[in-house]
């Protein structure tokens, strides 16, 4: 029985890094790990999405398609989330060669 990679695997059904296919999940999947990141935090915290959503001034709704990946979110979203959620945020973009890392 031959075994495969998981890059293999992807690759043939997902398809090859690079590809517009292949961007598109790899930024699903992250964007979906994000959701569940402010689902778990949430829950810990004792917060109900209408309070989250409350802290933030942002409707019930509006938690629940972050924490769900059902719509576009911005990067200032998920950092307002996080902050109102108490969590330390830490980022780092690298961008030929160069490494900058964002508090």
């Amino acid at each position: 029985m031959k075994k495969y990679t998981l890059d293999e695997i992807k690759n043939e059904f997902i398809g090859k890094e690079g590809t517009m296919e292949r961007e598109q999940f790899e930024y699903d999947l992250k964007m979906e790990i994000v959701g569940e990141l402010i689902r778990q935090t949430r829950k810990e915290r004792n917060l109900t999405q209408e309070q989250l959503g409350e802290i933030l001034g942002v409707q019930k709704a509006q938690i629940s398609r972050l924490e769900n990946h059902t719509g576009n979110v911005t990067l200032s979203t998920i950092i307002k989330v996080f902050t109102a959620l108490k969590a330390k945020i830490r980022m780092r973009v690298e961008l030929d060669g160069n490494i900058v890392q964002i508090a």
